[in-house]
């Protein structure tokens, strides 16, 4: 029940995060100098960007180079194939590379984030999670409305913290602005997902389709389908926590070459599949609300990667799609033969571990929200 609020090549290019880039490890590759142009799959797509003198140039790299500034000396004999691999390696895990002191230290923060939020949100006496409820209430008498507001209010929050991350960050540091974001985005969600559970069967009954042979089953598989695409955003838990110096990554393989935006995909999913289920104007307007907060996601996060990436990105965004499969059908996104061991992986274990828990754990959680009477 709960919404959660992601090869081969003849030139590779080894980015900062390389050492987490399984395929380019044992590649030896040439210094780099800033190259004059990229293959894009039409001619007509070719931005003039490129330039050797660009403020862009080598953007991914993390600096910029002027004209005749090498890196290290040799320039490399081709351009960039449209298929040399630009982000990040999605869901590789190297436990050579994990230490035990972070592991440790991550699950210290996530038992102190627990109480805090316990104290200070959740618990009737001591908390403001009860005031927040109450005062959203008083805005409307029908819960579809009040739904509404509490994920439109989380929406705001959440979203605009996302976009001035930047700015944030150069301020207050990449730790310290993770933080602040999950202080104030984490109450919020709680509140939202425990009235959903409290609220889900009282507005307006729509249809009633339970009874219907298979239907359980199909929102069970949706479901289960739908939080495979909703994770790949925290498969760094140690960024999350902010043990590991948050970044801003450019994911290209995994479920990336399915969809570049796999989180709004999976919440489309999980929406419609419980919408179908329960069939009244609560499940419609916390349909309505989720989505439209990802589809602007979308807009917003491609800005921001942009932003952050520049031409890297643009590379990546003319080989991926945002709708499913839609790159791999018109041919821009070439699988790899051995395309499934980019998802026999530990992170995404994980995720279906999780997955299985969450829906054996639906009875606790609904005791749960129901003894907070929100």
């Amino acid at each position: 029940m709960v919404s959660p609020l992601l090869l081969s090549t003849s030139t590779p290019l080894l980015l900062p995060s390389s050492r987490r880039w399984p395929y380019l490890r044992s590649v030896a590759t040439p210094s780099l100098r800033c190259p004059p142009s990229i293959a894009f799959p039409k001619p007509s797509q070719r931005p003039n960007l490129w330039r050797p003198n660009s403020s862009n140039c080598l953007r991914f790299f993390g600096r910029t180079h002027d004209r005749g500034t090498s890196i290290g000396g040799a320039e490399p004999e081709s351009p960039i194939p449209d298929e040399a691999p630009l982000g990040e390696d999605s869901a590789a895990f190297d436990p050579r590379q994990q230490k035990l002191s972070s592991w440790a230290c991550f699950t210290a923060i996530l038992g102190a984030v627990l109480v805090a939020l316990d104290v200070l949100w959740i618990s009737p006496s001591t908390g403001f999670g009860t005031v927040y409820i109450d005062a959203v209430s008083r805005l409307s008498e029908r819960p579809e409305v009040v739904l509404l507001m509490l994920i439109v209010i989380f929406a705001i929050v959440h979203s605009g913290l996302a976009s001035l991350r930047d700015d944030g960050e150069k301020l207050i540091g990449e730790r310290a602005y993770r933080v602040l974001f999950a202080g104030v985005s984490l109450p919020l969600v709680v509140s939202t997902v425990v009235y959903f559970i409290n609220h889900r069967y009282d507005g307006a009954q729509l249809w009633q389709l339970q009874n219907v042979f298979g239907l359980h089953e199909l929102v069970w598989f949706s479901s289960f389908i739908s939080f495979l695409f909703l994770y790949p955003s925290t498969f760094n838990l140690l960024e999350v926590a902010a043990v590991d110096k948050p970044k801003l990554h450019l994911w290209e393989t995994g479920i990336m070459r399915i969809t570049r935006h796999p989180q709004m995909v999976g919440q489309v999913i999980w929406c419609l599949a419980h919408t179908l289920w329960i069939g009244n104007t609560v499940a419609v307007a916390a349909s309505v609300g989720l989505i439209a907060h990802h589809i602007y996601g979308v807009w917003n996060g491609d800005r921001r990667l942009a932003l952050r990436y520049g031409e890297a990105f643009e590379v990546l965004k003319s080989r991926t799609s945002v709708i499913p499969f839609a790159a791999i059908l018109d041919g821009r996104q070439k699988l790899p033969k051995d395309y499934y061991k980019e998802f026999i992986r530990l992170p995404y274990l994980t995720i279906i571990i999780l997955s299985l828990g969450t829906y054996l754990a639906h009875p606790l959680m609904q005791a749960f929200s129901f003894r907070l009477l929100w």
